[in-house]
């Protein structure tokens, strides 16, 4: 059974930053590809970054580019997401997922695995 959880959310002003982790356990964790998306109130979720499982590929939502940073941390099973600059459009509980194979991926169904979220609240 694999688990993850996130930790790192809370409430930042308008330009501010956080960093988010996300701590697994309960498989190899260096083979399979991670991803943070987001859901923000009556809204779907929507992906926001991905990291293969290596570590050597990312991607990331075009509004977040240049603002965000995936990583990971293999020999600590932590990948984690550092947000900069942000502004209350990612105002969003975060959740973090574990992929089904080693490549980057943006789809939510190619996620095995979920975290229980974490509140992000950016004030203007």
């Amino acid at each position: 059974q694999v688990q993850l959880v996130e930790s790192g959310g809370g409430l930042v002003q308008a330009g501010g930053s956080l960093r988010l982790s996300c701590a697994a356990s309960g498989r190899i964790f260096g083979f399979y590809s991670m991803g943070w998306f987001r859901q923000a109130p009556g809204k779907e979720r929507e992906f926001v970054a991905t990291i293969s499982g290596s570590g050597g590929n990312t991607d990331y939502r075009d509004s977040v580019k240049g603002r965000f940073t995936i990583s990971r941390d293999n020999a600590k099973s932590t990948v984690y997401l550092q947000m900069n600059s942000l502004n209350p459009d990612d105002t969003a509980v975060y959740y973090c997922a574990a992929g089904r194979r080693s490549t980057i991926t943006y789809y939510s169904h190619e996620y095995a695995y979920w975290g229980q979220g974490t509140q992000v609240t950016v004030s203007s």
